[in-house]
């Protein structure tokens, strides 16, 4: 058998970026660790009490019930009585500044990889390994190239985030129908046009499943993060499970299930909200050739002397 030093390479491999791009390392690790700061400071500040009516303020926007936000408010009531509320806060820090990363990153892939199919073919493989990948091997290159922290831990987190953002935002735009994006074409609208106008509200629905998993993926790196001093509930249900402290640890993970309940049903509600907003507009827009302008009535006529 060949023996294959592999490991040897990719060591060697680790070690010339830790030399060679020290500098861009610490650049990311100062700009995420402030990014990280900046956010939990905006939520620590005010008042706890402050926070959890601005939290139910916004399940009652999204929902329009009065439950929701009341289940809301208890729920996050019990976190601060459990004196779990800054641990709270740190984990919704790196889970909001890990998402919003992991969209920005992943929307416009899975954009490229709809319009492209060679960008589709390089990046399923790619995804494929991604998602394959054991949770834990993300913390390994996170913490070689930025030590021990919150910093691995966001990076981790985006990392391991992004997948769900590219795939459903590729299978949102790939299932409109292609009639409705040739009337697009043949009422004169160029490729951003169709893309802005058609395609992604079309997708939207795609789109917001994959936002509400990469919040939810985030929230369940943001605890396996603890390991690597990434603090939060993470830190508070590793020190549970170091120290055999049952009530500790099951705090903590009623905490984390409070949190990820509450994203999950907040993502889902003003996503479905912005669905129905859309299907209300919808009729007003303009679908016959009667009812177009005189440009677009000429352009019609065209297509149909064609």
């Amino acid at each position: 058998m060949i023996d294959l030093p592999v490991g040897v390479w990719v060591e060697a491999v680790v070690d010339f970026l830790r030399v060679n791009a020290a500098a861009v390392f610490d650049g990311l690790a100062a700009l995420t660790l402030a990014l990280v700061n900046a956010i939990y400071l905006a939520l620590v500040l005010p008042h706890p009490l402050v926070v959890i009516a601005v939290l139910a303020g916004l399940t009652a926007l999204a929902t329009r019930r009065w439950l929701p936000p009341v289940l809301a408010a208890v729920g996050f009531l019990l976190i601060l009585a459990m004196q779990m509320w800054e641990a709270t806060l740190q984990s919704l820090a790196v889970v909001l500044l890990a998402s919003v990363v992991a969209i920005a990153i992943g929307v416009p892939i899975g954009i490229a990889a709809a319009r492209m199919d060679r960008v589709r073919t390089a990046i399923r493989p790619v995804l494929d390994f991604m998602q394959t990948l054991p949770v834990f091997v993300y913390l390994l290159p996170a913490v070689f190239f930025f030590g021990i922290g919150v910093v691995p831990g966001v990076v981790a987190t985006t990392i391991f985030a992004i997948p769900p953002a590219v795939r459903l935002t590729e299978l949102g735009i790939r299932q409109v129908d292609q009639e409705v994006v040739e009337a697009a074409v043949a009422f004169g609208s160029r490729p951003r046009q169709v893309l802005r106008d058609v395609q992604l509200p079309l997708a939207m629905p795609s789109i917001m499943a994959g936002v509400n998993q990469v919040i939810m993926l985030a929230l369940s790196m943001v605890v396996i993060a603890g390991m690597v001093g990434g603090g939060g509930l993470g830190a508070v249900v590793v020190q549970a499970v170091t120290k055999l402290d049952i009530g500790q640890g099951f705090e903590g993970g009623l905490a984390v299930v409070i949190v990820a309940i509450y994203l999950d049903r907040v993502t889902a509600a003003f996503g479905a909200r912005g669905i129905r907003i859309r299907r209300r507009r919808a009729p007003q827009r303009r679908s016959s050739p009667d009812a177009a302008g005189p440009a677009e009535q000429r352009q019609v006529a065209e297509v149909g002397a064609r």
